[in-house]
């Protein structure tokens, strides 16, 4: 199973340009939605489902539902991380392929799942949600679980994974943050200050969590500082220490036996736990699983079977949703977040017919 999306395309597959699927992508990606401003987005998805007369409101928190027949959710998120890309449609050149991609920030990561999902519950009339504050904390995510009266009967969560990929796996996220004090004193003293101290317990986590290089990314346990401060406190008496740190977990273990493995290396200072998302791996013999292999095949595709080394909202819905879920949409992920996100139109159109197929027969 692989762990990462890229663009496979087989040229002899025939899939129509989707002219009304373009233009809801276009004119989304060219409506800037970073994280905490979506409304503005949000507000066109409300206008496009409003034209197929389908109920459609926007919630307490900024997420965009239109309920329908629950027999599938389609959801993605409708924030992006910041980045001023131009939004533009460029011609691939003829030598390489016949196909234009859309340039911009959120073609990838995660628009063209979110405008291809839009489209596809429209033409079968099932379920969606846009939601927001995906790329910081999942706020729409965990507002949508609190609040929805039933379950859906299956998931399909937006983020790219290419149009004949199917990703069935995220690691989980265990953040916190790591604090020190110890008393002032002059450098030469033998004993630790609290900037060695965290320093200590960074290192024997890091130990605690080592692998050998041939154990894949998505089974281990990977231990990120994401900022580090420390120094004299403002009256002088005291040195202090901050560590902001992130583990990934991979589906073997909970977050709670990470937690404990890693406070268990605590000597001196605490660590504030404040984020735990658990690991979700669905099996590909699922109803859903196998709705979208076919519907790739019928696409012209060989379907390709995902592990992803990072943390989805996907992961909030396998927590509280006991229903089968797999996360789908267009776009090669490494362009997530990046100068020169962009994806291909003709693999967009793909994932259009996709999700259609695997939609219709998940209702049947």
């Amino acid at each position: 199973m692989s762990e990462s999306a890229g663009e496979s395309e087989d040229a002899n597959a025939t899939v129509p340009v989707d002219e009304e699927a373009r233009e809801l992508l276009t004119n989304v990606v060219d409506t800037p939605s970073v994280t905490g401003e979506e409304s503005e987005c949000a507000q066109l998805l409300v206008e496009f489902f409003d034209s197929y007369d389908r109920e459609v409101w926007v919630d307490d928190v900024g997420n965009v539902r239109a309920p329908a027949d629950d027999s599938v959710l389609l959801t993605s998120h409708v924030d992006t991380v910041p980045g001023d890309i131009p939004v533009r449609v460029e011609r691939v050149p003829p030598e390489e392929a016949r196909d234009s991609e859309l340039w911009g920030r959120g073609s990838v990561d995660a628009k063209g799942s979110l405008c291809s999902m839009a489209v596809a519950a429209v033409r079968t009339g099932v379920s969606f949600v846009g939601v927001v504050g995906e790329e910081v904390d999942s706020r729409g995510a965990r507002h949508l679980v609190e609040d929805r009266d039933a379950e859906p009967e299956a998931v399909v969560n937006g983020e790219p994974s290419g149009w004949d990929g199917i990703t069935l796996g995220y690691r989980g996220l265990l953040a916190g943050t790591y604090v020190a004090t110890s008393e002032s004193g002059h450098s030469s003293r033998p004993e630790n200050n609290a900037i060695q101290d965290a320093i200590a317990w960074w290192s024997a986590v890091e130990d605690e969590f080592s692998h050998d290089e041939w154990v894949p990314v998505f089974e281990r346990v990977t231990c990120k500082p994401t900022s580090f401060g420390g120094g004299i406190s403002d009256d002088g008496l005291s040195v202090e220490a901050t560590v902001d740190v992130q583990l990934r977990v991979p589906p073997e273990h909970t977050t709670e036996e990470i937690r404990e493995l890693a406070d268990g290396h605590l000597d001196n200072g605490t660590v504030h736990w404040h984020d735990a998302v658990e690991p979700v791996m669905q099996s590909p013999r699922t109803a859903t699983g196998r709705a979208f292999r076919a519907a790739v095949r019928q696409t012209g595709g060989d379907p390709r079977l995902l592990r992803k080394t990072g943390t989805s909202d996907m992961n909030i819905y396998a927590q509280e949703w006991d229903c089968p879920m797999v996360t789908y949409g267009p776009g090669d992920s490494d362009l997530d977040h990046a100068p020169d996100e962009h994806v291909s139109l003709a693999e967009y159109d793909r994932a259009v017919a996709v999700l259609e197929a695997a939609t219709e027969q998940l209702q049947s």
